[in-house]
């Protein structure tokens, strides 16, 4: 086959606008040629999809460049992080398919941002001030309007490193204290207005236990971490943008510290930084959904008040609850490629996730069958001590995947919707008199003369029918035309019963984000349906949770990790059909 060569013009509309700056840099002999990326969460929570954005992007482009992507934890602030966040991150980032080169923390370089701050106090770039949180934020003003300095801006440099000291001690009041770049209060940026860059927390540290009392705030830890690992990309969301000019002001007077420390260049990773030119911020949308939110202090409050089963609820944006409703990695993966990277925040509409998701596991999912809502169906003439293994193709759209055993008899559970006493005209399924094909078995015919048993409530119980020998699936006969459709079906001594969970939109409101009220009012009471009664092939006591299914005529499942053999639970994936 002859290799279609794309121009630079096609080549440039494939290309992300974030993939195309990175393209550019390495033409244009940046940092030796060498493309390197890192993935930087907070471990205060499980990551979601919208980190699943930044994750497809931030390995995506080592891989398609070769270069290599770490992944960084941003423990900067021991009251909302821990080793559980930690483990969850790193499993998640596997289980979407992508690998790390290295991993770091923050916490890593507490020792080197301690001392470039004692730095920055000696250049009398940096002070300690005594105000409240409430006293600061009112004296920086508003952007219009320029801020106030402190009243202790200006406080001797050997009073500044006393007081510096004394914030990492034990006795060190929480909130007494905080360090504060002295920068320019009048800047129309309002985060070059003295930035608080240390805080007092007496909290252990998930890996440094009790060494800090003081630690460093993110926009004076992260540019620094990027810069002491060489990172050539810091690929962010738009919200960075205002952050960006104090990003490259502290890297600069990082640069100048370093540059003083000829007794310590060997602490500073001196084969990355040789041909270091420096870190790119290049900022993109944030993914937003349709019926959910994202923000990470809302979904750990969903599961603190145990308004969801943990963070790994199928009904959550999390990437661990969507890999237990049975998304699969790869539909997660083509849903972030197909709506791409703009500098333009949008809302996107679940319904396009949820049909990456159908289109990808209408490839993989094994067909089976499952009758959620069961009414009895009698075949009259068909022999009582009789049954007979019919052949399931597994996945019509792979034939490798083979067949499965399913057992025919003569008492089946069908779909109560499959049947109708009183048939409307367009009817076409099982109704007094009419025939439909069992799939994989015979054709049958409701019986016209006595069709239905019923309780004494009126509920039908038992739906009589015959079966025609001759149109058993693969015979001859089978390719009789009838005009009713073909029906799904379990042998009733065959059949196992399950608990079905079928999953509706979180939230009610189409935008909870940006609604007003308190979210918790916004949430869908119908979000989650358990379904008790429900019956199963033999064959689904093999499955395991992340299997992928589809109860044919109903939808894709997976087993729940409840699930056990002695108790079948799955989760409904999505539908069929939008």
């Amino acid at each position: 086959m002859e290799e279609k060569i794309m121009t630079e013009g096609e080549e440039k509309k494939s290309l992300s606008f974030v993939e195309q700056f990175v393209k550019e840099d390495l033409e244009a002999g940046k940092n030796g040629g060498r493309i390197q990326t890192r993935f930087p969460p907070e471990p205060n929570g499980y990551i979601h999809i919208g980190h699943a954005k930044a994750i497809c992007m931030d390995f995506g482009v080592a891989e398609k460049f070769g270069g290599i992507c770490n992944l960084r934890f941003d423990d900067t602030n021991p009251t909302k992080e821990n080793t559980e966040y930690v483990e969850n991150i790193m499993s998640d980032i596997k289980w979407l398919g992508f690998h790390w080169e290295n991993v770091y923390y923050a916490s890593d370089y507490f020792g080197k941002l301690w001392d470039f701050a004692v730095w920055l106090i000696k250049k009398g770039l940096a002070y300690v001030d005594e105000q409240t949180s409430e006293q600061i934020a009112e004296q920086k003003g508003t952007p219009t309007q320029a801020g106030r300095p402190s009243p202790f801006r200006d406080r001797p440099i050997e009073e500044n490193l006393r007081l510096f000291e004394q914030m990492n001690t034990p006795e060190a009041v929480e909130g007494s204290m905080v360090l504060r770049a002295k920068l320019d209060m009048a800047n129309p940026n309002m985060h070059f207005r003295d930035p608080i860059i240390y805080r007092i927390i007496h909290i252990p540290h998930h890996r440094t236990g009790t060494q800090w009392h003081c630690y460093p705030m993110y926009d004076f830890a992260h540019g620094q971490s990027d810069y002491f690992e060489g990172v050539t990309h810091s690929i962010c969301t738009l919200e960075f943008v205002p952050h960006r000019p104090l990003y490259d002001k502290f890297v600069d007077l990082l640069r100048e510290y370093m540059a003083e420390q000829t007794d310590r260049a060997a602490d500073f990773n001196p084969d990355i930084l040789k041909n270091y030119d420096g870190t790119r911020q290049i900022e993109f949308n944030r993914l937003n959904l349709t019926y959910t939110v994202m923000s990470k202090r809302k979904l750990k409050a969903l599961v603190d008040e145990q308004l969801v089963c943990g963070w790994d609820d199928p009904r959550m944006p999390t990437v661990c609850g969507m890999r237990r409703r049975g998304y699969s990695a790869q539909s997660i993966r083509n849903f972030i490629d197909s709506i791409g990277y703009t500098k333009f925040d949008a809302l996107n509409d679940y319904a396009l996730l949820e049909a990456a998701v159908r289109d990808d596991l209408n490839k993989k999912a094994c067909r089976v069958s499952a009758v959620l809502d069961p009414v009895k169906l009698v075949i009259t003439n068909y022999p009582e001590d009789k049954f007979e293994q019919m052949q399931a193709v597994n996945n019509p759209e792979n034939e490798a995947d083979g067949t499965h055993a399913i057992t025919f008899g003569r008492e089946l559970w069908i779909e109560r919707s499959d049947f109708m006493e009183v048939a409307e005209k367009k009817f076409q399924r099982l109704a007094p008199g009419k025939e439909v094909r069992l799939k994989n078995a015979y054709i049958i015919k409701c019986d016209e003369q006595h069709p239905c048993d019923k309780d004494a409530q009126g509920n039908i119980t038992t739906i009589y029918a015959t079966y025609d020998p001759e149109t058993r699936s693969g015979l001859p006969g089978a390719d009789r035309k009838i005009k009713g459709k073909t029906l799904h079906w379990l042998c009733c001594q065959h059949a196992v019963p399950a608990e079905v969970r079928l999953y509706d939109r979180l939230f009610s409101v189409e935008n909870p984000g940006a609604d007003e009220r308190d979210f918790r009012e916004l949430l869908n009471p119908d979000s989650l349906k358990v379904l008790t009664n429900c019956y199963v092939e033999e064959y689904l006591k093999e499955k395991k949770a992340g299997d992928f299914l589809q109860f044919q005529r109903i939808g894709y499942f997976t087993p729940d990790l409840d699930s056990t053999p002695d108790r079948l639970v799955f989760n409904k994936t999505v539908g069929l059909k939008s």
